[in-house]
C-alpha cells in the first residue's frame, strides 16, 4: 500500500486544509529577519488540518439534557470502595502495592511515558480487579500505548462505556484475524454495526475479513460509493486484490482500471497494479508503470525496486496476504482520521495495523501520529524501530525523529538524526536541505554552507528554497554580496514569495543598501500575509529607517500585538516610541525585551539604551537622514 501522497489526494475541504498546512510546513519560515535562519523544513509532510484531536476523556457518551420531567438516571453498579486499610495489602511478587502501582502509572502517563503508564496500571488492575474505574483507566492507557493484548484482556471491564467497548471489540476482531480465526473475526464484525468513530475502519476491514472467513458474496460485493468519496479508493483496491486471489484476473484488471480513473487512484495504487501485472507476466506493462512513477523530483523507492526487478527478470512479488490487506485497510482509516487531527485514534489504527503486518512504513506513520498527538516518547520509539531496508523510509523516520528531539531541546541529538538521514539517502536533496537548515539554526553556518554547496545540490535549476537558505547562511557569515545574489536568484524564481520578499527587503533596509526598493518589497510581503507579525515588524522597521516615525509606531504596535513575545519586535517598538518623544514607554518596552530571552548582542544593546537612550539614527546612503 502506498499512502505517502494519500492525504493530499483526499477530496473536499479537509484535503484543502491539509494541502495548505503541508505547504506551510515545508516552506522556510523566518522568525526574526535577517538574523535568524529559516526554521528547519520538514520534507516529510505530516497531515495537519484543522480540528481538535480526539482525547481519551472525550470517548465517553454525551450528557443527556432533561426536557420537562427529570428522569432519574439508571442505577449504575456500585464499585466496591477501596478500603481505608487493606487486609491484607494487595501486593505483587516484588512487593509493589496496588495503590503504588496505580500512582506510578498515573505519574508516568502525565510525564508522557504512556508505555510505562500502561504497564503500571495494568499491574494495578491485576491486583484489584474489582475496581472498574481502574480497569477503564488501564484500558485507555493500553489502547494508546499499543499493548493490544492487555486491551483485549481488559475489554470486559469497559462494557458499560460504549465507545471504549467498541474500541475493544475492534481490537478483539483484529486479534482474532491475526491468530487465524477469521470466522470469529467476522462474527464480531457482524455482531452489530460499529458506531462512530470506528465505523469507517470496520467498513474497510469487511471485505478482507469476509474473504478470509469464506463469505465471498460479502467480500466481493461491488463497490458503491460516490465518485468523490475517498472510501472508494481503498474499497476498489481491496476488491481488486480479492478478485486476484480468486483467480478472476480479468475482473481484477478491470477493478484496477476503475481505480486509475478515480482522482488520485493512479498515483496511489499504480504500484499495486504494476505488481499485479508482474504476477501476470505482463512485464513490459509493469515496467511502463514503474517508470511513470519515477518521474518528478521525488522518486518512489518502491518503484525503483520494481523497475530493477523487472529489468533483472527477478521473481514477481507474492500476492498480499490477508493480514497485509487488513493492515492496508487500517492504514487508510488512520490517514483519514488524521485529517481531523484525531491523532490518538489514528495511532490506535496504526497500532492494530502494525500488529497484523509490521512494516517500516507503518512505524513511520505511527511515529508521526504520536508526535502530532504530543506523545514524544512513544513517537521516538516508533521512529527508532524503522530499519534501513528502504533508505528513503529510514531517512524520513530520522528527519521526523529529529523534529521530536529538537522540540524537546535536544538540538545535538536532532543533528545526529539528520546526519543519519543524509547519509542513508545521500542522493536526495531534501534530506541535505533539512540538515543544512538545522546547522544554520544552531549557528554552524560554515557547516551549513558546505552542505548547500555540494556539487549535487548547488546546480543550475535548483529549487528556490535552496538558494534562499544559502543566502541566509551567507548573510550570517557577513558575505553580504554573495548573500544578496543568492536571495535575488531565489526571488526571481518565486517573485511573489512573502518569505523571500521579507528577508531580502529587510536586509536591504537594515543595511541601507537599497532602502526604497527594500521598503517596497516589504509592503508587498505584508500585503500577501497581513497577519504575519514578523513581516509587519520588517515593514515598521523600514518606515522607521525612512524617518516615518509616527507611522512606524502604529505599524510596530500592531506587530507586537501579533507577536508579543518577540524580543526584536518589542525592541523596535521601543526605538519608535523614543523617536516620537514617548520616552517612558520606550524604556518600558526595552525593559520588556530583557524578560524575553534576547540573544547576547541584543541584550547588551538594550542595556546601553536604558542607560544612555537611543543614539541618533545612522544616516542613510546618499546623505539622506532617516
Amino acid at each position: 500500500m502506498r499512502f505517502s501522497r494519500l492525504a493530499s489526494l483526499l477530496t473536499g475541504c479537509a484535503a484543502v486544509a491539509l494541502t495548505t498546512a503541508a505547504a506551510a510546513q515545508d516552506a522556510p519560515v523566518i522568525m526574526d529577519p535577517p538574523r535568524n535562519v529559516p526554521a528547519q523544513e520538514a520534507p516529510i509532510a505530516v497531515p495537519a488540518p484543522g480540528g481538535d484531536a480526539l482525547r481519551p476523556e472525550e470517548l465517553r457518551p454525551p450528557l443527556v439534557v432533561p426536557t420537562e420531567d427529570p428522569v432519574a438516571p439508571p442505577a449504575e453498579p456500585v464499585a466496591p470502595p477501596i478500603p481505608a486499610i487493606w487486609a491484607p495489602v494487595p501486593v505483587d511478587a516484588s512487593g509493589q502495592s496496588a495503590y503504588g502501582l496505580y500512582l506510578a502509572g498515573r505519574l508516568a502517563s502525565i510525564r508522557g511515558d504512556r508505555a510505562a503508564g500502561s504497564e503500571f496500571l495494568g499491574d494495578a488492575h491485576a491486583l484489584a480487579p474489582e475496581q472498574p474505574a481502574l480497569g477503564e483507566e488501564a484500558f485507555r492507557s493500553g489502547l494508546f500505548s499499543g499493548d493490544l493484548g492487555e486491551v483485549a484482556r481488559l475489554t470486559p471491564t469497559v462494557a458499560d462505556t460504549p465507545d471504549l467497548a467498541e474500541a475493544g471489540r475492534l481490537i478483539e476482531l483484529v486479534q482474532a484475524l491475526r491468530s487465524g480465526n477469521a470466522r470469529e473475526s467476522l462474527a464480531l464484525l457482524n455482531l452489530r454495526p460499529f458506531t462512530e468513530p470506528f465505523s469507517a475502519a470496520a467498513r474497510y476491514l469487511t471485505p478482507v475479513v469476509a474473504g478470509a472467513a469464506g463469505d465471498w458474496d460479502t467480500a466481493l460485493k461491488a463497490v458503491d460509493t460516490a465518485p468523490t468519496d475517498p472510501a472508494g479508493l481503498i474499497l476498489h483496491q481491496q476488491r481488486a486484490g480479492l478478485l486476484e486471489s480468486r483467480r478472476r484476473f480479468a475482473e481484477a484488471d478491470a477493478e484496477y482500471k476503475i481505480l486509475a480513473a478515480k482522482p488520485g487512484g493512479a498515483m496511489l495504487y499504480a504500484l499495486d497494479y504494476a505488481e499485479f501485472l508482474e504476477r501476470q507476466n505482463r512485464r513490459d506493462e509493469a515496467l511502463a508503470v514503474y517508470e511513470a512513477a519515477l518521474t518528478g523530483g521525488n522518486p518512489n523507492s518502491e518503484a525503483l525496486l520494481g523497475r530493477a526487478r523487472v529489468i533483472g527478470r527477478g521473481r514477481a512479488p507474492a500476492e498480499p496476504t490477508t493480514l497485509e490487506r487488513a493492515a492496508d485497510a487500517l492504514e487508510f482509516a488512520a490517514l483519514q482520521t488524521s485529517l481531523g487531527q484525531a491523532w490518538e485514534l489514528s495511532a490506535i489504527y496504526l497500532r492494530m495495523a502494525d500488529s497484523l503486518h509490521p512494516s517500516d512504513a507503518i512505524s513511520l506513520q505511527l511515529g508521526q501520529a504520536l508526535a502530532s498527538g504530543r506523545q514524544p516518547l512513544l513517537a521516538r520509539d516508533a521512529f527508532e524501530r524503522v530499519s534501513q531496508t528502504d533508505p528513503i523510509t529510514y531517512a524520513r523516520a530520522q528527519v521526523s525523529l529529529a523534529g521530536v528531539l529538537d522540540s524537546q531541546g535536544d538540538a545535538d541529538g536532532a543533528l545526529e538524526a539528520l546526519r543519519r538521514a543524509d547519509a542513508a539517502a545521500a542522493n536526495q536533496a531534501a534530506f541535505a536541505y533539512a540538515l543544512a537548515a538545522h546547522l544554520g539554526g544552531m549557528g554552524r553556518h560554515d557547516e551549513a554552507l558546505a552542505v548547500l554547496n555540494r556539487p549535487t545540490i548547488n546546480v543550475a535549476g535548483q529549487p528556490a528554497q535552496f538558494r534562499f537558505l544559502r543566502g541566509t547562511v551567507l548573510e550570517n557569515l557577513n558575505r553580504i554580496d554573495e548573500a544578496e545574489a543568492e536571495l535575488w536568484a531565489a526571488l526571481q524564481a518565486q517573485p511573489n514569495d512573502p518569505t523571500i520578499l521579507n528577508y531580502l527587503g529587510y536586509m536591504w533596509v537594515d543595511s541601507g543598501r537599497r532602502v526604497a526598493e527594500g521598503a517596497e518589497m516589504l509592503a508587498r510581503a505584508h500585503a500577501a500575509e497581513p497577519q504575519n507579525g514578523n513581516i509587519q515588524d520588517s515593514l515598521g522597521w523600514a518606515q522607521f529607517r525612512q524617518g516615518q516615525y509616527e507611522i512606524a509606531v502604529q505599524t510596530l504596535e500592531e506587530a507586537v500585538g501579533k507577536q508579543p513575545g518577540n524580543a526584536e519586535i518589542v525592541d523596535h517598538l521601543g526605538d519608535a516610541y523614543w523617536q516620537v518623544g514617548r520616552r517612558r514607554e520606550a524604556e518600558w518596552q526595552w525593559n520588556r525585551v530583557l524578560t524575553l530571552d534576547p540573544d547576547a548582542p541584543r541584550r547588551t544593546e538594550v542595556e546601553q539604551k536604558l542607560v544612555r537612550g537611543l543614539p541618533e539614527p545612522t544616516p542613510l546612503p546618499g546623505g539622506g537622514q532617516p
